[in-house]
């Protein structure tokens, strides 16, 4: 009796083999591949959204109305263990203080400032109560609150790391708080006693001598986002005098210059010249390394120091959450803050706990598509992911806001196309030689960069809480 073996399988000992195994059937075939694949590729999402401008002389100006800077910056601190201190020259972003640059007074103001902790729940300020002390918000969240239209309490203001209030009690020795603070979290500040303050500046003429200048100084017309204000006569009849005017400009507008992402791409001539069939081996790693270089380009548009959509968005366009968790609640004041916003875009994660918030509240938000892709959307607005949006060790993030294009004075890419060895717009491809070990260098550079046309253009939602439910 005779055994049957199956096509392909390897015959057992004892027994003989009825038909061509898949082992040898193997050498004759042609193998059916894939081209390299890549984990690393995300939607770059930032990348498809943005207008990009050429910029043919490698620098982008950006030119603007004339803006009075009005010291609405914030502070920062440095820390020692549990210990908490203002860095001096931090407090000139203090309206009172804007311009001030001596040295031992500031010194001396910083250490005039005592470090208070405060639990989530616990009253800081309350309306109608003395006003006498300056407060930095060193850590935590905090809740300005005062009374509504009708009587009811409302919240004015989050304030959290680096924001401060009641720098008008320097100046008013009678007043009193016209608003509430209470904490939302557990909370460090730094408080300066307006006492304390007046002893120093009895003690330092320089600092007398700028506050008799700040208080003299005669603040320039302006409009509500502190541009310089055109004058404009409406409403009138007869023949009255029309008054004069003109828009005035900055004098020292920022510009932008391309960045750079570079790699240098290695191919072996053996390799090159033997292994090309079915693919060629050096457009297979061009292909790779372009798409790394496109990767750490968003990476670079969105955490960039010196252009990086984080970093450079307006402080007055920086809010944060009310709760913690990304609600619906906290969408809507990211959205009106800015006239027609396009995008608003988040880490993968951060979408996910704004749809936990949203289905917690039997909210379900409309999907839209977006450049042939259906995505998520609020208001009408298309949720983009972006996992180039950092999620902090804490778990936290932020959300973006923007609105797009020259035309809309928004945010727009910078980049340079018809360089030299063009591969794809603004990235080129140069060969570099063969080496003595028969190893060809090919240069891969892509150029460059993300200007913010007005502050409004761009808000940042931060602090946005992604783990809590």
């Amino acid at each position: 009796m005779t055994t049957s073996v199956e096509s392909g399988d390897t015959a057992q000992p004892g027994e003989s083999q009825l038909s061509l195994g898949t082992a040898a059937a193997r050498q004759l075939a042609t193998t059916t591949k894939t081209v390299p694949q890549m984990q690393g590729i995300s939607s770059r999402w930032l990348l498809r959204v943005l207008p990009w401008v050429q910029v043919s002389a490698g620098t982008y100006r950006v030119n603007r109305r004339l803006t009075y800077t009005v010291g609405d910056g914030r502070v920062e601190f440095i820390s020692t263990g549990t210990e908490v201190r203002v860095i001096p020259p931090e407090l000139g972003e203090l309206p009172l203080l804007r311009g001030f640059d001596d040295g031992a007074a500031l010194e001396a103001l910083a250490d005039g400032f005592v470090q208070r902790e405060y639990a989530a729940g616990d009253t800081l300020v309350e309306a109608g109560a003395p006003a006498d002390h300056v407060f930095l918000i060193a850590h935590g969240k905090l809740n300005q609150t005062g009374p509504g239209k009708y009587g009811d309490e409302t919240v004015l203001r989050v304030l959290a790391d680096g924001d401060h209030f009641g720098e008008q009690v320097l100046l008013e020795p009678d007043g009193t708080w016209e608003f509430t603070v209470r904490a939302v979290t557990r909370c460090t500040v730094l408080a300066l006693p307006r006492q304390t303050f007046q002893e120093l500046s009895e003690r330092s003429a320089s600092l007398r001598t700028h506050i008799a200048e700040f208080a003299s100084r005669t603040i320039p017309a302006q409009n509500k986002r502190g541009e310089a204000d055109i004058a404009v006569a409406s409403g009138h009849t007869g023949e009255p005098r029309i008054p004069g005017t003109f828009a005035d400009y900055e004098l020292s507008p920022r510009e932008y210059e391309l960045s750079v992402a570079q790699s240098v791409l290695r191919v072996h001539t053996r390799v090159a010249d033997l292994f090309n069939d079915p693919m060629s081996q050096v457009e297979q790693q061009l292909r790779l390394t372009v798409e790394a270089l496109r990767e750490r380009q968003e990476h670079e548009i969105v955490n960039n120091r010196e252009f990086g959509l984080l970093h450079n968005a307006d402080l007055g366009q920086r809010i944060h959450t009310r709760t913690g968790p990304p609600t619906p609640d906290d969408l809507d004041e990211l959205l009106s803050r800015r006239r027609k916003t396009q995008y608003l875009l988040a880490h993968p994660r951060t979408i996910a706990a704004f749809g936990r918030e949203c289905s917690s509240r039997g909210l379900y938000p409309q999907s839209i598509e977006v450049l042939g892709s259906a995505v998520r959307s609020w208001r009408g607005v298309p949720l983009l992911p972006c996992n180039k949006i950092p999620v902090s060790e804490s778990g936290t993030s932020s959300i973006l806001a923007m609105r797009t294009g020259e035309e809309n004075q928004g945010v727009v890419g910078l980049h340079q196309t018809g360089i030299p060895d063009e591969y794809q717009p603004s990235l080129n491809v140069r060969f570099m030689g063969i080496n003595e070990q028969a190893v060809t260098s090919y240069l891969v550079s892509a150029y460059y960069s993300a200007a913010i046309l007005v502050p409004d253009a761009l808000g940042v939602l931060e602090d946005v809480e992604i783990g809590r439910a």
